[in-house]
């Protein structure tokens, strides 16, 4: 995979794993555990509805940003990173939605 916006953030996100929780944002996320990044998850969810209630479209961009942001470190949590999304998104491509989702419901 080329070296996409997506991989330098999820790249810094994981250097800053262990880090000084002081010092680094994504570190405290990560020092604090899953129940801390999780909240954050739903807040910025949330936040990412509600721009889109109010139809303002630079918010809508903003609130997805900071989602896709929180999103990642939650990945990094589990020892996961962006492009393993990214492959699940590629294995789907060509799939009809309809389809995917009754095979899943047939396991």
């Amino acid at each position: 995979m080329t070296d996409t916006v997506f991989t330098q953030i999820q790249n810094t996100i994981d250097s800053r794993k262990g880090g000084n929780p002081d010092e680094s944002y994504v570190a405290q996320l990560l020092h604090k555990g899953q129940d801390k990044i999780l909240k954050k998850v739903i807040e910025e969810a949330g936040e990412v509805l509600m721009a889109s209630k109010d139809g303002d479209r630079e918010h809508l961009i903003y609130e997805t940003a900071d989602l896709w942001f929180h999103s990642m470190v939650l990945l990094a949590h589990h020892g996961l990173r962006v492009e393993d999304v990214a492959a699940e998104l590629a294995r789907r491509q060509g799939l009809s939605g309809l389809a995917e989702k009754a095979a899943r419901t047939a396991e």
